[in-house]
């Protein structure tokens, strides 16, 4: 089986790829613009016809876009996450039409949520931030698509190898230069928002299943760890992971992302029922991985989601 994987450089396609590789009979192809890449792709700027000859040659059984733009413009954004799977599902569908395409779309796409309730995947989409906006724009591309895809949206990945451009990158990094220094002061932004984190890992065991389950999925499925989780919790926990024993303070806004969202939370039992998929890691499991990874003097820095830079 030959898959080709998009953003095989980033947070999320490189464990993509990890999980791929110990599988029997896979030939994992890797595309983007880093000079690793086998198949030079770049969904931002191709043309669907020069993309289509690149996916005839390459004849993909199944393609897993990895590529976004987490952290940039919102011209960068649409051009990433909305452009991009438009370009590519045009292409395969002119290249490879029985290929299986799986998207990686984000939990962002659904918006603010319902405190103490669990959103499911047929639940009204209103994101607030030009991020969500465009993932939700290449998720209706990829459903409407005539083609044999699916969309896992995903909640907050965590765990080895997370990007300073999300949240528990950004705080494992603070805490590494703070060391154990008592007086150390670690100053955040507001903490009082509550997120679904989810493992990388599962992240990418999810992406594997479903682009090896046998017959048609579902176009949408949420892929988080189910549970909301208080923000200021999981730094708390990470500190605690850190040994940090310096101050925590709270101070302004959230993030660009995810501001004005204080609730977030995925109903993940369709994942379990199309996929056979649940997550097996636990909060703590993923930021002992995290901190275990980020404290590794020759550990890879991951760019945020994709293969935005040579």
């Amino acid at each position: 089986m030959r898959i080709l994987v998009l953003g095989f450089t980033g947070y999320l396609g490189g464990h993509v790829v990890e999980h791929l590789r110990a599988l029997p009979g896979v030939r994992v192809l890797g595309g983007g613009r880093s000079p690793d890449a086998e198949l030079d792709i770049d969904l931002a700027t191709t043309r669907t016809d020069r993309l289509a000859k690149t996916l005839a040659s390459a004849a993909p059984d199944a393609v897993i876009n990895c590529a976004g733009s987490t952290d940039g413009d919102p011209v960068t954004f649409a051009e990433v996450n909305s452009r991009g799977p438009a370009v590519l599902c045009a292409a395969l569908r002119e290249a490879a039409p029985s290929a299986r395409l799986v998207q990686l779309g984000s939990a962002a796409e659904y918006g603010p949520g319902t405190p103490d309730t669990r959103v499911t995947e047929s639940a009204a989409t209103r994101p607030v931030t030009a991020y969500g906006a465009t993932k939700l724009a290449g998720t209706v591309t990829v459903a409407t698509s005539g083609l044999d895809a699916v969309v896992l949206r995903v909640g907050n990945p965590v765990g080895p190898g997370a990007p300073p451009t999300g949240l528990p990158g950004r705080i494992a990094g603070l805490l590494c230069a703070a060391g154990l220094d008592p007086d150390a002061v670690v100053r955040l932004g507001d903490l009082s928002a509550y997120r679904d984190f989810v493992d990388v890992r599962d992240v990418a065991r999810a992406a594997v299943l479903a682009t090896t389950a046998p017959g048609p999925l579902p176009p949408v499925l949420n892929i988080g760890g189910g549970h909301a989780v208080p923000v200021r919790e999981l730094v708390r926990a990470l500190a605690r992971t850190a040994g940090f024993r310096g101050r925590i303070e709270e101070k302004g806004g959230g993030s660009a992302r995810s501001g004005g969202v204080s609730w977030q939370c995925s109903d993940i039992t369709a994942a379990g029922d199309a996929l056979g998929w649940r997550p097996s890691y636990t909060l703590d499991d993923s930021l002992s991985a995290l901190w275990a990874a980020a404290t590794t003097a020759d550990a890879p820095s991951p760019r945020p989601e994709g293969d935005r830079t040579p």
